[in-house]
């Protein structure tokens, strides 16, 4: 292993949440075939298998470490942890990558969606870090990888669009990552942190969350369901792009990174105007309605 991680992964060991499906299951599968040890933690045992599945017919020489662990519940990180800290003596690289959405009114919305979506978005990432921050330290070079969203930083879908407990949530991991660039820096230089903004990427978020959310999770709306296929099938950057380039960003140690072209259009507008981000003509000027 380099003096970081310009070479690659091979002989590391990486921690990713959400590792089911999406950008979750994709960087488990490239750090994997880099030669990478991977513990990975999901709600959904079946999609947790199905990545393993999929590595292994890869034939991807890192081994992996599947968990079902819930990442709002601070127990089951600890035990997740646990596992971790029994199958390898240190972590080099913590994803946070697990996300939901949902919550979107808190004026008139379930509070119980609000609360969910809230504590996986950002409960999930603070849990992490602070159960793996041990096993990382105790690695010659480590690296903290946080997914926030577009929505870290512009707190809407557009005008009429309700998004606040994931927004309120993607900034609090926003704040929490840029935070611990001085943290780190002061109390352990050896562990960086690199934080993630996706626009629209293809994944299967919207249809999860619906399932998570749902009384009857096998039994979703019809229309709901061909939304969520819509959200995942017609996104511009795909989750395999989108876990290459967090990895390349690994790669040459960044701190900051924006996936998507409208990511990067949306960053340059709110940074342009941001006392008229939340107008009606500010969302009109962009290509944003079409959901982040």
């Amino acid at each position: 292993m380099s003096d970081r991680f310009e070479h690659g992964f091979s002989g590391c060991v990486a921690v990713v949440t959400g590792g089911g499906t999406g950008m979750g299951r994709e960087l488990v599968r490239q750090l994997a075939a880099d030669g990478c040890d991977v513990a990975m933690c999901d709600v959904i045992a079946e999609n947790l298998a199905e990545t393993a599945d999929i590595c292994a017919a890869d034939g991807a020489s890192g081994a992996l470490l599947p968990v079902v662990a819930d990442v709002s519940d601070e127990i089951q990180v600890l035990a997740f942890r646990d596992q971790v800290a029994a199958w390898r003596p240190h972590v080099n690289l913590l994803f946070n990558n697990a996300g939901i959405s949902g919550g979107g009114s808190i004026v008139d919305g379930d509070r119980a969606q609000w609360d969910k979506t809230f504590a996986v978005c950002w409960g999930g990432v603070y849990y992490n870090t602070r159960a793996f921050l041990p096993l990382l330290t105790q690695a010659s070079v480590g690296q903290i990888v946080n997914t926030s969203s577009v929505n870290g930083f512009w707190a809407s879908l557009g005008p009429g669009s309700l998004h606040t407990a994931y927004s309120a949530a993607k900034f609090a991991v926003k704040g929490f990552t840029e935070a611990m660039i001085t943290d780190l820096r002061t109390s352990a230089p050896h562990l960086h942190m690199t934080l993630v903004m996706p626009g629209h990427i293809g994944t299967s978020i919207a249809l999860n969350s619906m399932k998570l959310h749902s009384a009857n999770p096998r039994e979703l709306d019809p229309a709901l369901q061909a939304l969520g296929e819509m959200f995942r099938d017609n996104a511009p950057v795909t989750a395999h792009e989108a876990a290459a380039i967090i990895l390349d960003a690994v790669r040459r140690d960044e701190w900051r990174v924006l996936i998507g072209a409208d990511a990067e259009q949306l960053d340059e507008q709110v940074r342009a105007d941001p006392t008229n981000a939340y107008e009606p003509e500010f969302f009109a000027r962009g290509p944003f309605n079409r959901g982040l």
